[in-house]
């Protein structure tokens, strides 16, 4: 198992994407914090899952638009776990609401730059000063942030972007001790596109895809899990894209 013994944290992981990745980085002999905000069921579902396979896991509802609860988070960890924390898997994000530039307003914008970039500020300044050498941090952009995002979703890919540059300038600033990436998702099969993505465009997204498919959590857990591991010990500051290959960058 390549994450024996180490400690991870999961943001935004009670359902879809961030579900997959606390089951996978288990699996590989991690224990894990799962956070989540409103998807109670499916933390504690994924905790009974990792517990009945012999693993270490536990959940904690947050709010990561707020500092105080990304401390918390990271305190309740290191009180179940110990002091240092070897791998964060930061998911918390969404699109919150397709509008165009004339429908939004002010709070509308910081809400999404809050919700998908700032809570990744929070969570590394927290988590950072208890990682040791050879941590990783994986974070979440999307194929928005390349390719300008949907109708309606100008927030979003921008702070998706954003998340992207951060990730070089985090691998910079925390080399060698601490490798980061992030992943770049296309179409994958989760309640993000069930809510807010039409069938028909989601079946023609699909089809013109070389894969003829969407993307599966579990394909993009895997990929976090290998990012979080030695195995990617050469990689860092990079933005991987899994989209099928309908995009290239």
């Amino acid at each position: 198992m390549i994450l024996q013994g180490k400690t991870a944290i999961v943001t935004g992981g009670g359902r879809d994407i961030g579900r997959a990745c606390a089951l996978r980085l288990a699996q590989e002999g991690a224990r894990v914090a799962i956070n989540y905000h409103a998807s109670g069921d499916g933390a504690d579902s994924a905790v009974e899952e990792i517990i009945a396979n012999g693993g270490e896991a536990f959940a904690l509802q947050g709010d990561l638009t707020k500092d105080s609860e990304a401390a918390h988070l990271v305190a309740e960890t290191q009180s179940r776990f110990g002091p240092q924390i070897n791998v964060l898997v930061h998911v918390t994000g969404g699109l919150v609401a397709r509008k165009t530039i004339a429908e939004m307003d002010v709070d509308h914008w910081d809400y999404v730059m809050n919700l998908n970039t700032t809570s990744l500020f929070r969570m590394v300044k927290a988590v950072e000063p208890h990682m040791p050498a050879g941590s990783s941090i994986v974070s979440f952009a999307s194929q928005a942030g390349r390719d300008g995002g949907g109708p309606g979703a100008v927030a979003y890919a921008t702070s998706k972007g954003a998340v992207m540059t951060m990730t070089r300038g985090l691998a910079k600033e925390f080399g060698p001790r601490i490798r980061v990436n992030t992943i770049c998702p296309g179409m994958i099969d989760t309640d993000f596109h069930n809510i807010f993505t039409k069938d028909e465009v989601r079946a023609k997204v699909a089809d013109g895809t070389p894969l003829k498919r969407e993307g599966l959590p579990a394909d993009t857990a895997n990929l976090a899990v290998f990012l979080s591991s030695d195995q990617a010990a050469f990689m860092t500051g990079t933005s991987v894209d899994i989209n099928g290959g309908i995009l290239f960058s």
